[in-house]
């Protein structure tokens, strides 16, 4: 059989307040471990999917937690959201519908997200056991072996000892029955299932259509991606148990008694009872039972005290003798009527960003690498390590117009009276070293000038068309600079295809990336030379991508390509690179605006809309790759995908209103975010972050300060329009 586990994040944990809130429900908290209960159920059941896959069942609220806690572990789910909680009985119906529509007979095993289970051996093998006995068409629930007569479990009453059909469910009893039910042998009631989809579905089917009619009704088409998101016809669902709508009614349900330890930490009391929930520093003298629990910079400090529950927060503190933990809960609902709101943690504005951005480059980062990262001839360096010192033995043409280009938009600023001259001497120097016969430069020379590479990459004109056009923008040699660009728009022709487009003659022959960069530079070149060719060769490239580079029916845009412009054979042409399609959102979208063209928006949109499919809600940050299912290829997250995602969040949010608008500045403070992880103080930077969080050990490559600067131009623009 195939075996998908269906982990259920409901519930909010009130009685563990102030730790568990709604906005981060217990199952989200590092409660007994360093991992959530979450991940740790994660853990504990994703042997189970080797065959099958991981589903989540999780409130649309709780979708970046969701999200984030896997990618912290590395693991994929198919994540099912609900736009409104209506108890377990439709969050089971809408996994199973889901695994049915993919495997009609696929076996279920439902698991609450809260639970604490230390002896993961046991329990998978107390599953597996179950999911044998379910292939017989029952559904199985797990039993436990009570240890006390607890107020605080519901309980199941078996026919017979072992593997038996139920006799009856019980809810959480008082004391004395509580006592009488552990006498009886009856077993506490875990909430966990297995059940082959095809015999739960038909007896929701037989006890309880209605949540099948409003579930069926708003489970979304199946489409590439992770997260799929319930229509509004869910809440229309019965909010019930299943036990209440199929468990107490059907005939086809067993217990497996099962031995290993279990809690649904329900209380303070339980979490304490694990004896591996205390955090954070607790001084303590003379006293006995206590949990302390408290976060960074804040010391707790008890004498003399027994059996109390400690919880600080940032915004609130419970302190319960742990025998009255259950009363929580009252406390929770009278500050409830209270209104008791914590102060909103203020979000940064995007002039602040700005702020803190410009103020970093003009005081740290333009000065240390138009000082070190310069040779005296007006070279740039193409890094420098982490005490300043330059690497490198050779020089890249897309380098040198890179920091051409950055330099440019400085003095434009008045950041430095000695910045014009920088980008003369460098591009000077460039042309002295670089330039071809033809008007095309050549990709690589070393230190001294000498030819390492003469290839006229498409991409390196690109930016030589750029620089230049920066450059008569700060007023810079301006006539050479103009003279310059002409030669290579004159000579492009030479790598001109009848089909349309460019080949790049360093690399893929066809590809998607240099052609984004001829659109960047024919937008800058546009106003500068209105009656010249930049308006046209725009609008070609523009008609490409509409064409062939992005995909018409997933609106994602590919990046390798065969010679007729149709996606290259094999992995290449199913690779998505997330930050490219931010640049080009950002780019259709200024295209869109000169043209007046909707669909350019619309285009641009979507793009964004792949592009945050590839943000690592975990890290913060956008990783380098998916492939055309727009699942995860690569986890690395090298710098500039969150430049171009800053730079794209901002120009949709300046095309945007109300609501829409604002997600958008949210998303690109996230991406301002994301971008301050890499930079450090020195006006230096990182390149490449790993899965786990931490930076690769490597020199600051040079060329990365062009994405900075372009990001940090266009936050500039919208911190005043916005």
């Amino acid at each position: 059989m195939t075996i998908y586990p269906v982990i259920l994040c409901g519930g909010s944990g009130t009685r563990l307040w102030p730790a568990s809130r709604p906005a981060r429900p217990k199952q989200f908290i590092d409660l007994t471990s360093d991992l959530s209960l979450f991940q740790e159920t994660v853990r504990r059941v994703d042997r189970f999917a080797e065959g099958g896959r991981m589903v989540i069942v999780a409130g649309l609220d709780h979708r970046d937690q969701v999200l984030a806690q896997l990618s912290t572990l590395g693991v994929e789910a198919e994540v099912i959201l609900e736009p409104a909680g209506r108890d377990s009985a439709p969050a089971m119906a809408a996994a199973a519908l889901w695994i049915a529509r993919i495997d009609p007979e696929g076996t279920a095993v439902f698991v609450a997200s809260d639970h604490y289970i230390p002896d993961t051996a046991a329990f998978r093998a107390t599953v597996t056991a179950a999911a044998t006995a379910a292939a017989l068409g029952r559904i199985v629930t797990l039993g436990l072996t009570p240890d006390s007569p607890s107020s605080a479990y519901g309980y199941i009453q078996a026919v017979h000892p072992g593997l038996s059909p139920v006799r009856r469910f019980v809810e959480k009893p008082d004391r004395s029955d509580a006592e009488r039910y552990l006498a009886e042998g009856y077993l506490w009631n875990s909430g966990n299932f297995v059940a082959p989809v095809r015999t739960l579905l038909a007896e929701m089917e037989r006890f309880s259509p209605d949540i099948l009619v409003a579930v069926r009704s708003a489970l979304p088409d199946a489409g590439v991606g992770q997260v799929h998101v319930l229509g509004p016809t869910f809440a229309a669902s019965p909010k019930i148990s299943i036990d209440y709508a199929v468990m107490e009614k059907s005939g086809t349900v067993w217990v497996m008694p099962a031995a290993f330890e279990w809690s649904d930490l329900g209380a303070w009391d339980a979490v304490a009872a694990t004896g591996a929930a205390a955090r954070g520093d607790w001084i303590d003298h003379d006293s006995a039972g206590c949990l302390v629990r408290t976060g960074p910079g804040t010391v707790v400090a008890t004498v003399g005290v027994s059996n109390l529950a400690i919880i600080v927060e940032p915004d609130a503190v419970l302190v319960c003798d742990l025998s009255r933990a259950q009363d929580v809960k009252a406390l929770v609902e009278a500050l409830g009527r209270r209104k008791v709101v914590p102060s909103p943690v203020r979000t940064p504005s995007l002039e602040a960003l700005s702020d803190q951005l410009g103020r970093w480059l003009k005081l740290h980062a333009m000065p240390l690498w138009a000082t070190l990262g310069v040779d005296p001839d007006g070279g740039f360096s193409e890094a420098l390590d982490a005490e300043g010192a330059k690497v490198g033995d050779f020089r890249r043409a897309r380098v040198q117009t890179r920091q051409a280009y950055v330099f440019s938009l400085a003095s434009e600023w008045g950041w430095g009276d000695a910045y014009a001259g920088l980008v003369g001497r460098s591009l000077a120097r460039f042309e002295a070293t670089n330039r071809r016969e033809d008007g095309l430069y050549r990709t690589r020379v070393a230190r001294t000038g000498g030819d390492l590479d003469d290839t006229p990459s498409l991409y390196d004109q690109a930016f030589v068309l750029l620089a230049a056009a920066t450059a008569v923008e700060a007023n810079i040699d301006v006539d050479e600079r103009r003279r310059m660009a002409a030669r290579v728009q004159a000579s492009l022709s030479a790598l001109a295809l009848p089909q349309g487009g460019w080949k790049e003659p360093a690399g893929a022959a066809y590809q998607s990336n240099a052609h984004m960069h001829l659109l960047e530079a024919a937008l800058a070149w546009e106003p500068l030379d209105p009656g010249g060719p930049w308006s046209a060769m725009a609008d070609s490239i523009v008609a490409l991508a509409r064409m062939h580079f992005i995909d018409a029916q997933g609106g994602f845009l590919r990046e390798f390509f065969g010679p007729d412009w149709r996606p290259a054979a094999g992995e290449a042409g199913r690779l998505v690179e997330p930050g490219h399609q931010f640049e080009w959102a950002w780019l259709l979208t200024r295209w869109g605006r000169l043209r007046g063209d909707p669909w350019a928006i619309d285009a641009a949109r979507r793009l964004f809309a792949t592009g945050e499919r590839g943000v690592d809600a975990g890290r913060g940050v956008a990783i380098d790759e998916l492939d055309d299912a727009l699942t995860p290829r690569s986890y690395r997250a090298r710098l500039w995908p969150q430049t171009e995602w800053l730079k794209a969040a901002l120009i949709l949010a300046e095309e945007a209103e109300g609501g829409e608008r604002q997600r958008l500045v949210e998303s690109a403070v996230a991406a301002a975010r994301g971008l301050s992880l890499y930079l450090e103080p020195t006006g230096l930077w990182h390149d490449k972050m790993g899965r786990g969080g931490g930076f690769e050990p490597e020199p600051a490559p040079a060329s990365s300060l062009y994405h900075i600067v372009a990001a940090y131009r266009q936050l500039r623009h919208s911190a005043a329009l916005l």
